[in-house]
Order: structure tokens, then sequence, then C-alpha cells
């Protein structure tokens, strides 16, 4: 069996039609919601959430098509939106008795996260996203030869087919890259959190790849209307993330704020992977957040 938060529930629970999330909850108070990245599920939140859960009630899902919620067929370029899955969000909160809470993603959960803060102002009193760049930026400041960084996101982006199987190939490899090169403290992943994740994700292979490809499309198109609209996140908003800035040459602290007056913005110095490797940078930060 793959290893659990301590304490925590586990619960299966519908949110939309034939879509349930495998959700881990824990703790009383408040609700805040934990959104997981790539290619993790949501047990990179252990020490963050174990934590957190002495004063609130910490709800720790599985994002739709990844660990082992469920991965529906994407059939019409929506099914893995950050906008759908963002509501996927939003009702399993709602079905565990809370209608507002704060919210934090990291990674591909940070998208899902900034989408909702966008579509669900009224049900999310404070958000922090962690190590990445709205979509729309994102793919502004990738150019050039430093774009070879994020080869997977243009891998992903590619029509249904060749991502695929090229990925299901050699699962172990592509996903394992990228636990390898994206920390900097080996053990904060420890081989058995390390081997849960390769298998969750050596089983989502078409669901990752899906919301991936979702992030050159459907995103890209309601997020540039969002940014036509002149839409802004209304809640406080923490942005914590490595200093990509610096490295690709773009001011992201000035990028963030054009979607957030109410911004906290830091730079850490630990390696993507922050929950596993500085969790209590991370606690910090986060209740920090929940108190503005």
């Amino acid at each position: 069996m793959d290893p659990r938060i301590n304490g925590f529930d586990y619960r299966r629970v519908t949110v939309a039609d034939g879509v349930t999330l495998n959700a881990a909850v824990g703790g009383s108070g408040p609700a805040l919601v934990l959104l997981h990245g790539f290619p993790q599920t949501h047990l990179m939140w252990r020490h963050v959430a174990a934590d957190l859960a002495a004063d609130h009630t910490v709800i720790c899902p599985d994002l739709r098509g990844y660990g082992d919620s469920d991965k529906p067929v994407d059939t019409d370029g929506n099914g893995y939106a950050k906008r759908t899955m963002a509501a996927d969000v939003v009702a399993l909160a709602d079905a565990l008795g809370h209608e507002r809470f704060a919210l934090a993603g990291h990674d591909r959960g940070a998208l899902v996260a900034f989408r909702a803060g966008l579509d669900h102002p009224e049900a999310i009193s404070q958000l922090a996203l962690l190590d990445v760049l709205p979509t729309l930026d994102m793919w502004d400041v990738l150019r050039g030869a430093t774009a070879a960084v994020a080869f997977h996101l243009y891998l992903m982006a590619q029509p249904p087919g060749l991502p695929e199987e090229l990925i299901g190939a050699s699962p172990d490899a592509f996903f394992g890259h990228f636990l390898d090169v994206w920390t900097r403290d080996p053990e904060a992943l420890p081989a058995d959190v390390r081997a849960a994740y390769l298998r969750a994700s050596r089983n989502a292979v078409p669901s990752i790849v899906a919301d991936y490809r979702a992030s050159a499309g459907i995103d890209v198109t309601q997020d540039s209307a969002d940014r036509a609209a002149g839409n802004q996140l209304r809640m406080p908003v923490t942005v914590l993330q490595q200093d990509w800035g610096a490295a690709l040459g773009y001011d992201a602290a000035g990028l963030w704020r054009s979607w957030a007056s109410d911004l906290t913005h830091r730079t850490v110095t630990c390696g993507h992977f922050m929950a596993e490797e500085a969790p209590a940078e991370v606690v910090r930060e986060l209740r920090a957040l929940l108190t503005r």
C-alpha cells in the first residue's frame, strides 16, 4: 500500500457526472484545500497538512486525472481545462460542508487554484500559489534555448497520440526525470514516496497529458478572456516560487501583480518540491496568509 498522510481519513467524493475524487481529510476548524502538482499526488502535502490540521480542516485531494481519483477520457478538449478541474475542487469542498475555504496549490494544482480564484471568488477566502506562473505568462517567458527547461510542456501540447505513446513507452524514466532534477534535497522524496508518485503517474499517462494539453489550448483561451476583461484575483494572494525570473529574465512579482492587487510574493531557496523540501517555510507562509 502507498504511504498515507498520518491521522487523515480517506474519502471518495463525487464532484461531477462520472468523476469521483480521492481526498485525505484531517483536523478541524476553517477549511483549507491543498492541491498537488506534477508528477505527484496529494501525498506531497503530508508534512504541511499534518501541521495545519492542528487548527484547520485540511482537505488534500488527488486532482482529476491523478493519483487515485477518476481519470475520465477527454473527448472535447474541456475535460482537463483548469476551469473544469477548479469546479471539481469547489464541489469537493461543498460536499464536505465548506461553502467557503482557503486554497493552496503547487505546480499544476496552483494553476487549478488560480482558475478557482478567478471563477469562484465567493468561495475562496485566501489563495496560495506555489512555483508557477499564470498560463499566459508562462508561455510568454519561455523563449529561445532557455525554453528547453520546459520541454515537457511542448511535448504534451501535441495532438493526441504521439505524446502518450512516447511517455507510455518509458513512464518511470520520464516522470522520474522531473523528480530527480527538480529537487535540491533528494532525501525529501524518500523511496516509498517516490515509488508512489511513479506508480500513480504511470497509471495516468493519458490524463496527465490531457491536463498539460489543455494548458496549450482551452486554458489559454479562458485566461486570455479574463486578461482582456481586466479580471483579477479578489482575495489575498501569496505566491512562493524559485527565482526563475532571474534565470529566465522576467519580473515574477510584477507578472503576478497584474493578476492580484493584494499580493505577497516570496522567493524561496529550496527546490521545486518546496512542501517536501521546506515544509516549515511553507507552513509559516500559509499561516501568515490565513490571517490576512
